[in-house]
């Protein structure tokens, strides 16, 4: 992940924790599925994936993306990319993502 300003990259991925992956019950950051985050003055880039090609909540899950960015950030253009390359696999979750599916 990449950034020009590093206190706005770590509020994006704050605030993307708030979007909650519906089906496994974690968000989306310590699932795995954000794999690139820009953000720079007037632009924040996210390219994420979801844990299936066929997953129903890809519509759901980007556009929550969205909306959550440009309410958290008003003056910067959001962009959200969806993406299948890499697919997305249970490694990538992360240490806090497998202590949540531990509680389980």
């Amino acid at each position: 992940m990449e950034t020009k300003a590093p206190d706005t990259l770590e509020r994006v991925l704050e605030t993307l924790k708030y979007i909650i992956d519906p089906e496994i019950g974690i968000n989306i950051v310590d699932l795995g599925l954000v794999y690139k985050v820009t953000a720079e003055e007037e632009r924040i880039y996210i390219e994420l994936t979801l844990t299936t090609k066929g997953c129903p909540m890809s519509g759901t899950i980007t556009t929550a993306t969205q909306q959550i960015l440009k309410r958290m950030f008003p003056t910067h253009g959001i962009e959200v990319e969806l993406v299948w390359w890499p697919m997305w696999s249970p490694e990538l979750i992360t240490d806090e993502g497998r202590r949540q599916l531990d509680k389980m």
